[in-house]
């Protein structure tokens, strides 16, 4: 296959994988990344050479309390501090390059922006408390290594794994307007580093005008940091993108995710770990022949929490791709 026809394969799937870097980090405050991942491109391009730049925005408002599977009301189940609602705008930079040999690496940078209320209770008062920050979140760095399998007469296959870690850049102690420091699993860093290993697969239909793929990752904590240490988490994601007109695709993904519970003094294992499915559609649409535009739209299909912890109704994600 020609480099030119390699791009415009890879352009197809830019938008397409789920969860290679971001899941999300349900935890009872609340705070989380999309789990729709637009560094596919990088893989769809297989053994070809070339950069990508991604830029995308996320909106994700989680006010919806849940204990187990079920919706409960704030407060309906006691706790020293009632979870209201917190709102996560992220924007994420991810910078890929692929080398012809098949070996390429990933760079996320996150900027986050959240706003979180929660009730206080103390001695019988009902004490809102609220944080709103803007701050970098912690950057991943990904090698992998990829290469053609099977008989490419029939549409080109490719398979890889991945290796990288999480890095302790984001702050761990953002406080408030009156001095009070947000909850660990609220704030824009674990302190921890990370290892993230996994497997992806990609195949494309041409008889279809479609292509398809599966992949599966795993994150651990190395370390702890502060007394706090994050779960692990494991996800499993498919999808597929199919041609509907010269420009534009049709996107639709399922991500599956679990969540462990979070470590050390400073954590709160009753109120962490999760397991979620997911249903993402999108559309994307070719600006350019390097240049493509998406749009996504996420709906929680099951979601079941630890303890008491708060989730979200959708999320909605737009971003732009380009490769040179």
């Amino acid at each position: 296959m020609k480099p030119v026809a390699l791009f415009r394969l890879a352009g197809a799937l830019a938008p397409l994988a789920a969860c290679l870097f971001y899941q999300p980090a349900f935890a009872s405050c609340g705070s989380a990344f999309c789990s729709i991942n637009t560094d596919w491109t990088s893989q769809a391009l297989g053994v070809a050479e070339g950069s990508s730049l991604d830029l995308r925005y996320e909106y994700i408002r989680q006010d919806e309390p849940r204990a187990g599977s079920r919706r409960v009301a704030v407060g309906e189940i006691p706790h020293h501090h009632d979870e209201v609602r917190t709102t996560n705008r992220n924007l994420l930079l991810n910078y890929s390059r692929n080398f012809a040999s098949g070996w390429g690496y990933s760079v996320v940078l996150p900027i986050v922006d959240r706003d979180h209320l929660h009730v206080h209770n103390h001695r019988g008062a009902q004490l809102p408390e609220e944080w709103n920050f803007q701050e970098l979140g912690d950057a991943r760095l990904i090698g992998r290594y990829q290469k053609p399998v099977g008989d490419q007469e029939r549409g080109a296959r490719t398979a890889g794994v991945m290796f990288g870690l999480k890095l302790p850049t984001g702050r761990t102690g953002v406080k408030n307007g009156v001095g009070e420091v947000a909850e660990r699993s609220l704030q824009p860093g674990t302190g921890t580093t990370d290892a993230i290993v996994g497997a992806f697969f990609h195949q494309q239909l041409a008889a279809w005008s479609s292509s398809w793929f599966a992949q599966a990752q795993y994150q651990h904590p190395l370390n702890e940091r502060e007394n706090f240490a994050p779960g692990g988490q494991f996800t499993a994601d498919l999808g597929i993108a199919t041609r509907v007109a010269d420009r534009l695709s049709g996107l639709v993904q399922l991500n599956a995710v679990v969540k462990q519970h979070d470590h050390g003094a400073q954590a709160e294992p009753a109120d962490s770990g999760s397991r979620a499915l997911f249903l993402s559609p999108g559309v994307s649409y070719d600006w350019s022949d390097r240049v493509r535009v998406y749009a996504f739209y996420q709906q929680p299909l099951h979601q079941s929490v630890n303890g008491v912890q708060l989730t979200a109704r959708r999320a909605l994600m737009v971003g732009l791709t380009t490769q040179f």
